[in-house]
């Protein structure tokens, strides 16, 4: 299996630099960096307005790391990274989803 190359958007380079505690940045960075192996088997696919993306658990199963895995670029594209708060208007799902619904949601580098 190929090592795959993993690429941030500058929405979730904005997404991941707003998170104040510099550790949890860290641990973020660490999963992040996990994906340049399997990503496949790392994250679940996501249904609904989001399809096609992958969450991937982070920092104390608190924070949720969006990615698309694109085969064949051998690419790994992560593009939103944030609190998953279920039913809060700030919970990770409901903003990537707002993003994507008005073209915000970028998905090139």
């Amino acid at each position: 299996m190929p090592t795959f190359r993993v690429l941030l958007t500058r929405t979730a380079e904005s997404m991941l630099a707003a998170i104040p505690d510099s550790r949890i940045r860290r641990v973020i960075a660490r999963r992040i960096d996990a994906l340049y192996n399997d990503p496949e088997i790392q994250g679940k696919p996501l249904l609904g307005a989001l399809s096609g993306l992958r969450s991937l658990r982070a920092a104390g199963q608190r924070y949720r790391v969006l990615y698309r895995i694109e085969r064949l670029q051998v690419t790994v594209a992560v593009v939103a990274i944030g609190i998953r708060k279920e039913g809060s208007v700030t919970d990770i799902y409901a903003l990537a989803s707002r993003l994507l619904r008005l073209g915000l949601l970028d998905t090139e580098r």
